[in-house]
């Protein structure tokens, strides 16, 4: 990390420059496997947000003239520092998030992934041709940018999540402010850096650190056109609604609570290995994480003795460490948090089988949780209904695969599912039926690959478009369709207009 950030405030980075906020209010940024403190993140203020929209808007005019070919060969370049800085970049992401490096490395894999979807932009921008529609009529559909956009991400993948937005929406000519989260603000002003290095010009992408005043500055901008969130479900629904009452494109990634319906003909072991990677990996902070398992009565002692094992097996500790496989959550005051939760799922009567607390007495400096994991849980608990994000697994008992679909529907949530079974019945109709967006067969953690939407259901997603894929693309550009006739010399006629009779 750059040694003149730690326990120096950030700044803002805007018009191609790294500014102080206005603000005179701060708040420090810890490292959270040590408590040590990294930085001091600026809560900017609504002004802060004007500069970086009025910077963006200047840059617009000249960016989104500048041929498709020649954004995306400055996507390229900045593919090519994002690679020769991967290590960098992971050790930044380890210190301000708490995963390990390896979860870091991935984190960044994926955000690369829409580097390279972005880079195929002058064919994601092609439009639509139909010549002769009538006589001598030909009509087309072209692609635009929308000006200005906006991004709000969350602390718990600061690079990849921003890279679901931005690569996308700066390559189709757009320009950007990102508002990332004042918990994890530092990779941030790094990737700018990078950017710039890449070629992109001055005000093509700005970010501005903060909290409320920067999100609402932001929804409310007359001169933002679209804004693309992650977090929350209570947050995504304040977002998708007032930037809506705004007059804004939103897409608003929300709360998840992942189920995983265990069958009894699956190899056992083999699928809490699984679920263990994907419920207690990047300490349970990620929305694809498994959260509830679904187990059929019949094999539901077994699994759940070995789900134990893998979760003990963990090493608990710093992500700078070898050999860790568990980092701590993002802060104390989360937590806290987590703590009531496990005692409320105490107090309703769901069996705590290992609990995550009594590991994290042997690592009294950082805000670590063991894997916590409840048997006998019920649908209706809150353990089950709310979204913990943190590495506590709550276990169901059903008869069988149909009464397993039942459960699972009754969340308010549909982001990701997962089946566990050899049986191509059971998982055929898994796939058809179970209410979900991202659906996965013997598969831990089924987040789609950039080329597709991240496409959560019900209180998972807010909005019309989803993030990345040909989606992605659509939310951050808008169709003018022509329709055009050229008359040769002499040519008097008004030809057919029939095309045009509704």
């Amino acid at each position: 990390m750059n040694t003149a950030i730690v326990g120096n405030p950030l700044k803002n980075y805007i018009g191609g420059q790294c500014v102080d906020s206005l603000t005179t209010r701060f708040e420090d940024v810890p490292n959270p496997a040590t408590g040590e403190l990294l930085s001091r993140v600026p809560l900017s203020t609504r002004e802060d947000v004007d500069k970086a929209v009025a910077a963006a808007k200047e840059a617009f005019v000249s960016w989104s003239a500048t041929p498709v070919v020649d954004r995306a060969r400055i996507m390229f370049r900045f593919h090519s520092l994002l690679v020769k800085h991967e290590d960098e970049l992971a050790r930044m992401i380890t210190m301000e998030n708490g995963k390990n490096l390896p979860e870091a490395q991935a984190e960044l894999l994926r955000g690369l992934e829409m580097v390279e979807f972005a880079c195929g932009m002058p064919t994601l921008m092609m439009g639509e041709t139909l010549p002769n529609i009538a006589n001598s009529i030909d009509s087309q559909v072209i692609r635009f940018p929308l000006g200005v956009v906006g991004g709000i991400t969350p602390f718990n993948f600061p690079v990849m999540v921003p890279m679901w937005m931005y690569p996308i929406a700066i390559t189709a000519g757009n320009t950007f402010v990102l508002k990332p989260s004042e918990r994890t603000p530092l990779s941030s002003i790094r990737i700018a850096e990078l950017l710039k290095e890449a070629g992109l010009p001055d005000g093509v992408f700005n970010v501005v650190n903060g909290a409320h005043d920067v999100v609402n500055g932001l929804l409310e901008h007359p001169d933002v056109k679209a804004i693309s969130f992650v977090g929350s479900q209570p947050v995504a629904e304040y977002v998708y609604k007032t930037a809506a009452a705004n007059g804004k494109r939103v897409q608003a990634l929300a709360g998840a609570k992942n189920h995983h319906l265990v069958m009894p003909d699956t190899d056992l072991k083999r699928a809490a290995k699984t679920i263990t990677s994907s419920a207690f990996g990047c300490a349970g902070e990620r929305c694809m994480a498994a959260s509830a398992v679904v187990a059929v009565e019949e094999i539901a002692d077994e699994l759940i003795a070995h789900l134990i094992g893998e979760a003990t097996a963990l090493a608990m500790g710093n992500g700078l460490e070898e050999g860790i496989d568990l980092g701590p959550v993002i802060r104390d005051s989360h937590l806290s948090k987590v703590h009531d939760y496990i005692e409320k799922g105490v107090a309703a009567g769901a069996a705590l089988v290992r609990d995550g607390r009594e590991d994290a007495s042997k690592l009294p400096d950082g805000y670590f949780l063991g894997p916590t994991i409840f048997d006998k849980a019920d649908a209706e608990m809150v353990i089950v209904r709310d979204e913990i994000f943190a590495p506590v697994l709550s276990v169901m008992r059903v008869k069988d695969f149909a009464e397993g679909l039942e459960t699972i529907s009754r969340s308010r949530f549909g982001n990701g599912a997962t089946i566990y079974t050899n049986n191509g019945k059971w998982g055929r109709e898994f796939v058809q039926q179970v209410e979900a967006g991202m659906v996965g067969v013997n598969v831990g953690v089924p987040a789609p690959m950039g080329f597709f939407a991240f496409s959560g259901w019900k209180q998972s997603f807010y909005g019309d478009l989803h993030a990345n894929g040909k989606d992605g693309v659509l939310f951050f550009t808008k169709k003018k369709t022509v329709t055009s006739r050229w008359f040769e010399d002499g040519d008097t006629s008004i030809g057919s207009q029939k095309v045009f009779v509704k």
